[in-house]
């Protein structure tokens, strides 16, 4: 099976009820559909030694609304209500480790693109996906390719909202990379500077220096990204957000993509040119090994990144 294929549950929750997977259905003139008019979050739970947690659920919640309200299609749910929505899908679908996709959108109802008469609707699927990059991923990285499709100019899509319409560029990168026999695609913006991969942050080392591509408006402000910008502090590693120009992929010493989906998964070549020693180098192997010991309850979580499943759930 692709790593990318959905392994169904039983239940979705929407706008405050449970329905059957197979029952969450829109019609085709669903603004939506029609139009990309949806706003989502991708959100991972953790099975931990105290059971099931979410990652930085609050802040994942928090950037749900803010693209809501880009998109001026704000729910009835409180960001609150949505947090406790979330755990109980958890809990509801029995789920240990698993991927949480809150989903709010524009239903069935305007013809044209004044969405306002087509209801926001909110969903919340839950289901278990595990390497996003595929099998060996974390441990062996990835080869990747630098897309001939740019993200777009600041100002035309707001990138830091996270939309369903934006994705189909997302999607012409990843297509174009598996296409031509690579996992995965890294974007250049307009003015051919690197930005992101189809769905993940990216970070390169350079004589010991964490470097990533400041947010210039053509990129999402990842919540991973984030993470590892932390934990490179308690590591006390040297940090930089900057411009980087595509060049310097090829002669970095190391290089990894950072998201919700992605973890933290090394890039070992890029045009088929090898990064470093062609496998994971020192500062991608002590962050992600950082994170993961995080994520899965084995290390202190000194900064409040995982809300217990069963703790929220019961408050709901």
């Amino acid at each position: 099976m692709p790593a990318s294929q959905f392994t169904e549950t039983e239940w979705i929750w929407k706008d405050g009820t449970f329905i059957r997977w197979e029952d969450a259905r829109l019609h085709v003139l669903a603004s939506a559909v029609q139009f990309g008019a949806s706003v989502f979050e991708g959100i991972r739970c953790y099975e931990t030694p105290g059971g099931p947690a979410i990652f930085r659920l609050a802040e994942h919640i928090r950037r749900l609304y803010d693209s809501c309200r880009v998109y001026r299609m704000v729910p009835d749910h409180s960001p609150e209500a949505l947090e406790e929505a979330c755990a109980a899908a958890v809990t509801r679908n029995e789920l240990g480790s698993c991927y949480i996709r809150p989903t709010v959108l524009r239903g069935y109802g305007a013809a044209g693109l004044d969405t306002r008469s087509s209801p926001i609707e909110t969903y919340i699927p839950t289901w278990p996906w595990g390497t996003y990059l595929g099998e060996g991923a974390l441990e062996r990285g990835v080869d990747v390719c630098v897309s001939s499709w740019h993200r777009p100019h600041p100002n035309t899509f707001p990138a830091s909202a996270k939309a369903g319409g934006h994705y189909t560029n997302a999607t012409l990168i990843k297509l174009e990379a598996i296409t031509n026999g690579f996992s995965e695609g890294i974007a250049l913006g307009p003015g051919g500077l690197v930005s992101e991969g189809s769905g993940q942050n990216l970070f390169l080392v350079r004589d010991g220096v964490l470097v990533t591509p400041d947010l210039d408006g053509t990129s999402l402000r990842g919540i991973t990204r984030d993470a590892v910008l932390t934990l490179a502090g308690d590591l006390g590693i040297p940090v930089r957000e900057q411009p980087v120009p595509r060049e310097t992929l090829y002669s970095a010493d190391e290089l990894f993509f950072t998201g919700t989906a992605a973890e933290v998964t090394p890039v070992r070549s890029v045009d088929r040119i090898t990064i470093g020693e062609g496998v994971a180098g020192p500062v991608t192997r002590d962050i992600q090994a950082r994170f993961m010991a995080i994520v899965h309850g084995e290390a202190a979580d000194e900064h409040g990144w995982l809300t217990p499943v069963e703790a929220l759930a019961s408050a709901g």
